[in-house]
């Protein structure tokens, strides 16, 4: 399908513009300095008649993990499928504004969405791994994109699965299928599968909340360790798991942007009221 593109237009006065720029001090610092992962200038969108984000403005910075908290439905999650452009599947999408990833703008003419969505990968809230064994899940990518040459796709693997804290756990059984994994194994396979393809962002829809409290804890530990080489956009309904994993934290509601910042200040200094209400269980 196409998603129409609206002209940019000045954001409204209901949909406040916030900006942030990370410092090197305090509990948060971004890994890397130079131009933003996600750079994201008056973006809104329109399922139909019905506008779901309002104007959002804001940046997310290369190699940090940034946490999108809000109520249900505020547009956390539509948020993240624009980035890869999923809500391209949805009929009736219409966007307005600047969503760039890399320097690239993401609904610019002439896109590769295959390519896009190869830089861009995708970790959804259920574990869904492919009907095929835990080996071929994690080759899947990269042979239908040709990005190894045949012979070098059992290193590829074992590296994407070791990156997934998952080798030692599955190395014996690799042609097993992936549906005889845990939950908690699953969800780290898919993210091996993602890693598959050779992405520099990693987007993550409530990834753990399908997961025991033992799974979850392994995934969060994996999130420090994957933000050394990839930039991590999660979103989450946790409070306690934003403020654990993030390094920035932006909160949305009703599709605005209401306060972007360092977590550490985000959750204990917020700038705005709704913030705190939300965050201290007033309301959500």
């Amino acid at each position: 399908m196409t998603v129409t593109l609206m002209p940019a237009r000045e954001p409204s006065t209901l949909a406040p513009r916030a900006t942030f720029q990370p410092r090197a001090s305090g509990h948060a610092r971004p890994g890397s300095a130079g131009p933003a992962a996600v750079d994201v200038r008056g973006f809104s969108l329109w399922y139909g008649l019905r506008q779901t984000l309002f104007d959002l403005t804001f940046s997310i910075p290369q190699h940090a993990i940034t946490a999108i908290i809000g109520p249900s439905g505020c547009g956390k999650s539509t948020f993240l499928r624009s980035v890869n452009r999923m809500n391209d599947l949805i009929e009736g999408v219409r966007v307005a504004g600047d969503l760039t990833v890399g320097g690239t703008p993401v609904y610019g003419r002439g896109i590769d969405l295959v390519a896009h969505r190869q830089r861009v990968g995708m970790v959804f809230q259920r574990p869904n791994p492919f009907p095929k064994s835990i080996y071929d899940n994690v080759a899947y990518g990269p042979l239908l994109n040709a990005l190894v040459p045949h012979r070098e796709l059992p290193d590829l693997v074992e590296r994407c699965l070791r990156r997934a804290a998952l080798w030692d756990e599955v190395k014996d059984r690799l042609h097993s299928p992936a549906t005889s994994l845990s939950g908690g194994q699953q969800q780290r396979l898919c993210i091996a599968r993602a890693l598959g393809n050779s992405p520099t962002i990693l987007l993550m829809d409530e990834p753990c909340s399908a997961l025991d409290p033992i799974a979850t804890q392994k995934i969060e530990e994996l999130l420090f360790e994957l933000k050394r080489d990839y930039t991590i956009v999660i979103v989450t309904h946790n409070m306690q798991q934003a403020a654990r994993v993030s390094d920035l934290t932006c909160f949305l509601e009703r599709g605005v942007l209401i306060e972007v910042g360092e977590t550490e200040q985000v959750f204990t200094r917020p700038s705005h009221e709704r913030t705190e209400a939300y965050i201290t269980g007033r309301f959500g």
